[in-house]
Order: structure tokens, then sequence, then C-alpha cells
């Protein structure tokens, strides 16, 4: 497999996974806000290791978006403007997945979205620039 296929691999999950959250917020009643931030968490690991991959890295096996955004900041500085949304998302990762340990809020969940798709028009833009 091609570079640019990997490359769109990465992309289009991200893509899937934040397309899937924002229907989920419109769907429910009441909404699953953890599964849906879950999923941007998701999505904006998917883009950051898109971005690591375009400089010919392999994506480490890690779910810190923190770390990720660091690791993507060594290639483009003006990744540092994500750091404090990629803190936010990365709680995301792994507690939701338990029974109500965030005590995630429907207002927590419209900002993982809003996040998730910052993360992501920043990616596809840096992408595009290089």
């Amino acid at each position: 497999m091609g570079k640019m296929e990997i490359l769109q691999q990465w992309l289009e999950k991200g893509k899937n996974e934040l397309r899937s959250a924002e229907h989920l917020s419109t769907m429910h009643n009441p909404t699953p806000d953890e599964v849906i931030c879950y999923l941007c968490q998701q999505s904006a690991e998917k883009y950051l290791k898109a971005f690591i991959f375009t400089q010919d890295i392999e994506p480490e096996k890690s779910h810190d978006l923190e770390e990720l955004t660091k690791i993507c900041q060594k290639y483009n500085e003006n990744f540092s403007t994500l750091l404090s949304k990629a803190i936010i998302l990365k709680g995301y990762a792994v507690v939701p997945r338990y029974p109500n340990e965030l005590g995630i809020t429907n207002e927590d969940m419209k900002i993982a979205i809003q996040y998730a798709k910052d993360v992501q028009e920043f990616v596809l833009q840096a992408i595009e620039d290089i």
C-alpha cells in the first residue's frame, strides 16, 4: 500500500469518527454524551497521527493527544494552538468506557465536537501546506 493510501485511511477514520459523533449528537434524546466525547477523542487522535505520518514517522500506538500534539509541534510549531484542546479531549480516551466516572455533560459533548472539528480543520490545512 502506498503512502497516500495510508494517509487517506488515517484521514478517513478521523472523518468517520467525527461524523458519527455529530450524528449521535442529533439523533438521540438523551444524547450518549460519553460515547460522543470518546468518538471526538478518537477522531482527533487519527488526524494528529495522519499529520505525524506525513513526516515519514510511524505514529505511536498512543491515545495521549497531548503527547501526539507535541510530536506534531516538532514539525510545525503552530500545533501549539491545539494543545489546550488536546488536553481536554485526551480525558475522553479511556475513562468514558467505564460507568460515569467523568460526569460528562451535554455541554462537555458540544465542546468536544467543536474541539474535534478544530483539530480536523487545523490538521487538514497543515497537511495541505506541506
